[in-house]
Formats: structure tokens, sequence, C-alpha cells
């Protein structure tokens, strides 16, 4: 499990939360983080797009690998497309369900599906 706190609710996947929300997300990291340039950073955080960043248990953006387990630049854990529509994240939201988890701080539902479905229907 990973905590991400939401960053920006700019995307409609991301309407039934809101900012600074956190959450205890499943994750399978084998290989893969995100990285970006400063040109790209600057452009991801002028625009809203860093939708949710990898926190400690004080709700703080990390690089501890106990909280930043695949080391992405800026604890970041998942961004949008400039309009929101698209999200792309590295946590699994989908792995969600009654009676799990027990053992772990924080909502472990973003709402994500719920959200989605309501925006595109």
């Amino acid at each position: 499990m990973a905590y991400t706190r939401v960053t920006s609710v700019k995307s409609p996947w991301l309407s039934g939360v809101n900012a600074g929300d956190v959450f205890s997300i499943p994750i399978s990291h084998g290989e893969g983080r995100f990285v970006a340039n400063d040109a790209l950073l600057d452009k991801l955080i002028r625009n809203g797009q860093i939708a949710t960043q990898y926190v400690d248990l004080d709700g703080k953006p990390s690089g501890d690998i106990e909280f930043n387990t695949n080391g992405s630049v800026c604890a970041i854990e998942g961004i949008t497309s400039p309009d929101g529509r698209v999200l792309g994240k590295m946590g699994h939201s989908e792995r969600k369900g009654e009676n799990l988890y027990f053992n772990t701080p924080f909502e472990k539902d973003q709402k994500l599906f719920e959200s989605g479905v309501a925006y595109f229907k």
C-alpha cells in the first residue's frame, strides 16, 4: 500500500474527492516511475496537472523510499492531460473492495470510477 494525496481536482476522475485528501492505494511497482525535466515539471504544476503525490503519514510529499517506493520525481503518483479528461497513475485504485486493507490508515476509495462514469455518462 502507498499513501497518496490528491493534489489537484482538475480532472473529472477526481470530482468525488477534495484536494488534500489522503488515500491508501494498493501498489505493485516492479519497474517504472514518473520522470520529467524541470521545464515539463513547471508546466505540469502551472496547469494543475499533477493529480496525486506519494506522501508520508503526515500527508507531506516524500522522496523517502518507504513512501515513494518507485522513486518518482517530486513524489508524483498521477498526472492528467491538460483538460483533465485523461488520468494516468501508478497505484491500483481498482483493487478496492469491502473487507480489505483493515490494517492501513486513510480512506481506500478515491471514487475514480464513480466520478468518471458520472462525467462521461
